[in-house]
């Protein structure tokens, strides 16, 4: 029987400040804690699998359904990039650059060189507000919004009648605009292998649903889907589980983090928890006896604090299918590469450079 592993990464999806969190001006941050007692949140198949359980999360169940623990983030970050990385198997020991002060005048230059227009804004700002405040200029004038963050993003946005490059954000209609579902991102080729290479090259399967495939720039993706929402990416999922193949669904859910917890929205982020709850209704009965399900997060955003940055935190995981231990309390694990170890230890694949320390044999049956 085919071996199938779906790895689905709710994006942002903390539980509580990371202990170096103070270096980030984190503390205090807990996304999860945020949303758990909002009457929007009722998750009950997160209940029963196990989330409440995790150390320091508090108010679990007598015997969740899953294994789970909580890990920490070894890399020197907090932004999307070098949390998935970590997922699959590189730690960044430096932090990507980030632009406090906008681009620097060499980087602007070179890209209104390359791209023909001018440039509009290039400081930190909201993607939501940039528009507000530079759409009308940008249609008058054809000057291409760019805007940075605390991550290290270079961002552009644009009418639909012209998009940019690296993290094309268009938008639509008159004042004071509509930003669309059809983000691009476009990131650095990971330095090394990660355990997409290390699978694709094994023969496996490697299926990226969301925004995977720009994250790792399509290196050791075999099939990519993208998505226009969470919902859009659990319906794609679904119809994944009905496939045959032997490999990894690796899926990212993007609106917990770019709909609700950089907008603050604590009743959006706590409804969109919801709704995955009720996407495993159907997904966990309907999962094979060789499944396996793992769910975590690459990095927080706390929607309830004054920051509308990504925040320093542990992230969740739980593991589940026939052939996983129930409730088995992994503890604390020191990086989010242990995932990439288990993934590989699960197919029998040589982990070779990548990091982590695999815990498939805690846990397997």
């Amino acid at each position: 029987m085919a071996k199938r592993f779906f790895l689905i990464v709710l994006d942002s999806f903390g539980v509580g400040e990371l202990p170096d969190a103070y270096k980030w001006h984190d503390e205090g941050s807990d996304t999860l804690g945020a949303i758990r007692r909002h009457p929007n949140f009722h998750c009950p198949n997160l209940t029963k699998l196990g989330l409440f359980n995790i150390e320091g999360v508090g108010g679990g169940v007598p015997s969740p359904g899953a294994s789970y623990c909580k890990m920490a983030e070894k890399s020197m970050g907090k932004d999307t990039t070098i949390g998935h990385w970590e997922i699959a198997g590189i730690v960044s020991p430096e932090p990507l650059p980030t632009y406090p002060e906008g681009f620097p005048p060499e980087v602007i230059e070179e890209f209104e060189r390359q791209t023909g227009r001018k440039t509009l804004c290039n400081k930190p700002y909201s993607g939501t507000e940039v528009i507000k405040d530079y759409g009308e200029e940008h249609l008058k004038t054809g000057a291409l919004i760019v805007y940075t963050s605390a991550d290290s993003v270079f961002q552009i946005a644009a009418h639909e009648h012209g998009v940019g490059r690296v993290i094309a954000r268009p938008f639509t209609g008159n004042y004071p605009f509509t930003r669309t579902a059809n983000r691009h991102d476009f990131s650095l080729v990971p330095p090394a292998d990660t355990m997409l290479n290390l699978l694709k090259k094994a023969g496996y399967a490697t299926l990226s649903v969301g925004k995977i495939y720009d994250i790792f720039a399509g290196s050791g993706v075999s099939e990519s889907f993208r998505t226009t929402s969470n919902v859009h990416g659990m319906q794609v999922t679904k119809e994944i589980q009905g496939r045959d193949f032997e490999g990894l669904c690796f899926v990212n859910l993007v609106d917990f983090d770019m709909k609700y917890g950089h907008r603050n929205d604590v009743a959006g982020y706590a409804a969109a928890a919801t709704e995955f709850d009720k996407f495993l209704d159907a997904f966990l009965p309907d999962m094979r006896e060789e499944d396996v399900l793992l769910i975590t997060a690459d990095h927080g955003c706390d929607p309830s604090t004054p920051s509308t940055d990504h925040s320093r935190e542990y992230t969740p995981m739980l593991l589940y299918g026939a052939g996983v231990k129930r409730g088995v309390d992994l503890g604390i694990r020191p990086s989010f590469a242990d995932i990439s170890a288990t993934v590989l230890d699960f197919f029998g694949v040589d982990k070779e450079r990548t990091s982590g320390e695999s815990f498939w044999k805690e846990v397997h049956r």
